[in-house]
Parts: structure tokens; C-alpha cells; sequence
């Protein structure tokens, strides 16, 4: 089917070989645990792919003091969900980037430990022990590494089935030694729950509590995302509309917790509002129809063995791709940013 459009068996050795030459050069190169089962939040601050954190500052201050301790130096950040854990991770990360951190932190990189993927796939017994290890391994070599733990009461028991070795326990001798450091974060209730009950890892950790902000910080966090989610969704967030989103979502979602509900609430309604202001015109539904129109009738003269007619067809959408594509650039550079109104938040 594939000579339809053109590609001869020439070409297609060729691409084959080319895919079987990336392949093979590939799995010569192999993956460091740290960079197959973690995150690198450094990098990615490095990359401007972390959110600016907006007043946590003593939280940061804390883990700071607490990274730079002789014993103990491993704080643990417990809040309720949506309060912003990971968040001030990231802004310890964004302030390691600027150098504004005391000399036993200058330098360091923080790594998302992904406790799913080392679990994933460990059939057998000491397949996860293994894992673990040679991620420890890699940690203390490096020596410059800070480990970030989200739900770090997940540890407890992870990868313990048919009496292997729990991750806590593989972790305990490592942090007594002081050999890494380590942030975690968790719920009140499961650290209570999980992390107090074995009294040998608690003492490993320094807790750091997180409180919710109040409805006045929650509104300077959103005054300092907005500009990202103006961009996303092509919108105007006004500051009145910034206030309906922190006074509505404190006042009627509950179960959940500022700030992360009225961040949700200003992604909602600039989520509404772009996808009603952005319908695409008629013209461009049509040459969507015509090109879909056109394939159809390649495939037919493809089937009846029409070579010229597969030819000039092809030639033919080739060219209504590209105005396709030129069209809908046009369209999308000439969509006026959306004003998301009061009305827009409270619908």
C-alpha cells in the first residue's frame, strides 16, 4: 500500500536502516538510575518549566535550616493535600539555581524520586532491593544530590510483598549513616498513621509543618501565576477576576485546600473561556472536509490501480496541507486574547 504515496523500496530500506542505526547506537548508551526512576527539578527550573512560588518563604527558610543540620538533616514537609508541599520543593530548587542558598546547599541538585517506576515491572524477589540500591548508589557517588520524596509515607511497605525488604528499611541504614539527604512530604494523618509508628524513621526526619495561606496570600499566589496561565489560555485575568476565584473557591469547595482549588477554579474558567471563544471558521472546516474528501479518493485509485491519478492526488494534498497548515496559523495568530470577566469564574 505504501507505493499509493509515493514511497519506493529504496526509500523504505533506507529509513529502515537509519531507524536500526539510532537503535543500536541508543542502547550503547546507558541510562543512569537517577535519570531513569527520577526527576530532575533543577533542570527542569533551569528550563523555566517551574512555577514561581509566591509566599513560602519561611517554609523554604526552614528546609533550608534544616538541610544544613550535622543530624537530622532530612525535613519533612506535612500539610494537607492542595497546600503546596511540592511547591516550596520547587522553590528550594528555583533558589539553589540563584545561588541565594548557604554553602552546604550551593551547587546541589534536587531529584523527584518516582517510587512507581522502580516498582513497576519487579516480578520477582529482590528485583525492587536492587533497584533501590543502586539508586542509593548512584546518590552517594554523586554527593550532590538532595532526594525529594512526594508521599513519603508510600515508602513504608513499598516493594515488601512475599517478605522482601520494605523501602524503608532499605532506606534507614543509609540516611543513620548521613550517606544522603532526603525531602519528604506527606498528609498529618499519614504520617501519623505511617512515618510516627516506626519510631527508627521518624527519627531520621525533622517535620516541617505546611499551613494553608490565608484568602489574601492565596490571591498573591494567583497574581503571580497568572501571566503562565494568560499565556496558556490566550486570556486576561483581571484582578477582580483573580479575587472572585479566591473568595469563591474558599467559600464553596470544600474538602479541599487553598491555594490549590482557586488555581484550579482560574484554569477552569480560562479553560471555558478559550474553548468558546475558539471555535474555528467555516473555512477551515471546509478544507478539513476537502482533504478528508481527497484521501478517501486516493485510497479508491489506489485499489483500482490508477497510477497517474494516485500521483496527481498526491500532489495535489500535498499542496492543501500546506495551505491547511498556513490557514490555521493565520487563524490562530489572529484570535484576540479572551477577558475572563467575574461572570466567567462564577458560571
Amino acid at each position: 500500500m505504501l507505493w499509493q504515496y509515493g514511497v519506493s523500496y529504496e526509500k523504505l530500506f533506507e529509513a529502515v536502516n537509519a531507524i536500526g542505526e539510532r537503535l543500536s547506537s541508543g542502547a550503547e548508551k546507558s541510562t543512569s538510575a537517577l535519570d531513569y526512576f527520577c526527576r530532575d527539578l533543577t533542570l527542569l527550573g533551569v528550563e523555566n518549566q517551574l512555577d514561581p512560588v509566591i509566599g513560602r518563604t519561611s517554609e523554604i527558610d526552614r528546609v533550608v535550616q534544616v538541610l544544613c543540620r550535622r543530624k537530622k538533616s532530612n525535613p519533612v514537609l506535612i500539610g494537607e493535600p492542595g497546600v503546596g508541599k511540592t511547591a516550596i520543593v520547587e522553590g528550594l530548587a528555583q533558589r539553589i539555581l540563584s545561588g541565594r542558598v548557604p554553602l552546604p546547599l550551593y551547587g546541589k541538585r534536587i531529584m523527584a524520586l518516582d517510587m512507581a517506576s522502580i516498582l513497576a515491572g519487579t516480578k520477582y524477589r529482590g528485583q525492587f532491593e536492587e533497584r533501590l540500591k543502586a539508586l542509593l548508589k548512584e546518590i552517594k557517588k554523586d554527593g550532590n544530590v538532595i532526594l525529594f520524596i512526594d508521599e513519603i509515607h508510600s515508602i513504608v511497605g513499598a516493594g515488601g510483598a512475599e517478605g522482601a525488604i520494605d523501602a524503608a528499611n532499605l532506606l534507614k541504614p543509609a540516611l543513620a549513616r548521613g550517606e544522603f539527604q532526603c525531602i519528604g512530604a506527606t498528609t498529618l494523618d499519614e504520617y501519623r498513621r505511617r512515618i510516627e509508628k516506626d519510631g527508627a524513621l521518624e527519627r531520621r526526619f525533622q517535620p516541617v509543618p505546611v499551613d494553608p495561606p490565608s484568602v489574601e496570600l492565596t490571591l498573591e499566589i494567583l497574581e503571580g501565576l497568572k501571566d503562565r496561565y494568560q499565556h496558556h489560555h490566550n486570556a486576561v485575568f483581571s484582578s477582580r477576576s483573580l479575587k472572585c476565584c479566591a473568595i469563591l473557591a474558599n467559600r464553596y469547595i470544600s474538602g479541599r485546600h487553598l491555594p490549590d482549588k482557586a488555581i484550579d477554579v482560574m484554569d477552569e474558567s480560562g479553560a471555558r473561556a478559550h474553548a468558546r471563544a475558539s471555535s474555528p471558521p467555516e473555512s477551515l472546516i471546509e478544507l478539513h472536509e476537502k482533504l478528508s474528501a481527497m484521501r478517501r479518493e486516493l485510497d479508491k485509485a489506489g485499489d483500482q490501480r490508477k497510477l497517474g491519478q494516485v500521483s496527481r492526488l498526491n500532489s495535489d494534498i500535498f499542496r492543501l496541507e500546506k495551505t491547511l497548515e498556513d490557514s490555521r496559523n493565520d487563524w490562530i495568530k489572529s484570535l484576540p486574547p479572551v477577558e475572563i470577566s467575574q461572570d466567567d469564574v462564577a458560571a
